[in-house]
């Protein structure tokens, strides 16, 4: 009698289990519009009920079975867990670089919410949790292509606002080769290499037709791209990776879609109006120094022994208007200090055009929006070339000074997604969307919402925890 009740009791329990497991389970089903997993149901109500497939069967083994079967069980069920949150909820990020100093600081480890803008659902499900694209040791890819989704986002709380800071997956990662993984394919290697190659061959860009150009600029980079594909001792082979694979980088949104962008003398311009300016944004100053910096100012004035190295290599140095100012004030200390000249060299986005553009004047370039429209034409096609061939996966050729789109002549194109325009704090030593153009929005991965550890290269051990930014929140980061 005692026996049947209990087992009375357990089946109430098993329901009770049951129930809950799978509403939570149908309310994600509902929010990430995936019926197909359905199919699992069936699974659920066997772990919980009927019980006839025998999950751990393991644990009825003798010997070494039941205790290696143990550890992989319990493995199996980390790594599930540990996908699935990675996947839908949250994930860690940690700074790598310093291209958004002294707002956000090398070694800083961010508490990234995938919820804020809403979880992609992943267009290359089949990947180990805790790795981006390569398995450590093996060096091998750490995912299966296939099967390969189209994008699709769950909704989430909000979308990128102006100035949030945001986590991505870098746009130019699509394409790289092996031996220089870090390396931008298209600026870096093609452009750089087809540069070098033609270097003998004068060509006057100012006496050109806008077609001339865009021919001359194309031949650049196929010069460059032909001569990296057949030199694979030198460069490795040319590999790409899906969107949710590439590179994540993290800066901050100071252009959404459907403004227009200028830059002019450093400061960004939203459609004709200028945006607030992080308060710790930073310009590279040309510095001369009468004595060493104390390591307490440098302390003081947020300077790092990465800063300083700069300044010991070639008399440039990152700062802070503040620590800009302190150092003037410092005659002891400085023998003068001015903004670093403006750079007229740099390879710039669009690269296969003549704008005249540099990293502290730049645009005015307006941003696409999702059902928007623009008329093309050769003075802008390079611009929008990359978002329609690339991004929303369209043949686009030029011939003759017409533009062809999927094989029909056109003057316009309506853009199928949004698109952001993203630039680190650290304004002089950042490679952003003035180098390699807009993100689009299957790029974007999540929002940062607070630093949940901190730790100072410059200093090793228990004196290398910064402290004061433990569980500091993003959002209070302007």
């Amino acid at each position: 009698m005692i026996d049947k009740e209990k087992a009375k009791l357990n089946m109430k329990v098993q329901w009770a289990k049951f129930i809950g497991v799978t509403v939570l389970y149908l309310l994600f089903l509902v929010w990430v519009k995936s019926w197909l997993g359905l199919v699992v149901v069936p699974f659920i109500f066997d772990v919980y009920i009927t019980k006839k497939i025998k999950w751990q069967w393991w644990k009825d083994a003798e010997g070494p079975t039941r205790f290696i079967m143990s550890w992989v069980d319990a493995l199996v069920f980390a790594l599930v867990a540990v996908y699935f949150i990675n996947q839908f909820f949250f994930q860690n990020y940690v700074i790598p670089s310093s291209s958004l100093e002294k707002s956000l600081l090398t070694g800083d480890y961010l508490f990234v919410s995938k919820v804020s803008y809403g979880p992609r659902i992943p267009e290359t499900p089949l990947t180990m949790p805790l790795t981006q694209h390569t398995l450590p040791v093996i060096n091998t890819k750490s995912y299966i292509e296939w099967p390969h989704w189209e994008y699709r986002r769950v909704k989430g709380l909000g979308n990128v606002q102006l100035n949030d800071i945001v986590v991505f997956n870098y746009p130019a990662g699509d394409t790289l080769v092996e031996n220089y993984p870090n390396a931008d394919f298209y600026r870096d290697i093609c452009y750089a290499t087809g540069y070098q190659l033609l270097a003998n061959q004068y060509v006057d860009l100012s006496k050109m037709t806008p077609q001339q150009k865009y021919d001359y600029f194309q031949k650049v980079y196929k010069t460059g791209h032909d001569y990296v594909a057949a030199s694979p001792q030198q460069f490795g082979n040319i590999i790409s990776r899906p969107t949710d694979r590439r590179e994540n980088y993290v800066k901050r949104c100071v252009g959404l879609p459907g403004m227009t962008l200028q830059i002019k003398n450093r400061i960004v311009y939203l459609n004709g109006k200028p945006n607030k300016e992080p308060e710790n944004v930073q310009y590279t100053y040309n510095v001369q120094l009468n004595q060493p910096i104390s390591d307490d100012l440098m302390k003081e004035l947020g300077i790092s022994m990465e800063d300083l190295g700069s300044l010991n290599s070639n008399g440039y140095m990152p700062l802070t208007k503040r620590a800009a100012k302190a150092l003037a004030a410092n005659k002891t200390l400085v023998k003068s200090i001015k903004l670093a000249p403006e750079m007229t060299n740099d390879i710039l986005y669009p690269l296969d055009a003549v704008t005249g553009w540099t990293r502290d004047n730049y645009g005015p370039i307006w941003i696409p929006k999702k059902g928007a429209t623009v008329k093309l034409d050769m003075n802008n096609i390079a611009i929008y070339e990359r978002p329609i061939r690339a991004y929303e996966h369209n043949k686009l050729e030029v011939k003759g000074g017409k533009i062809y789109i999927n094989g029909k002549q056109t003057d316009h194109y309506t853009f199928k997604m949004d698109y952001y325009w993203m630039m680190g704090d650290n304004r002089h030593n950042s490679a952003d969307s003035r180098y390699w153009g807009f993100v689009p929005e299957d790029h974007i991965v999540g929002k940062p919402i607070f630093i949940w550890w901190s730790s100072d290269p410059d200093h090793r051990g228990f004196s290398g925890i910064r402290w004061s930014r433990l569980f500091r929140f993003v959002d209070n980061i302007k």
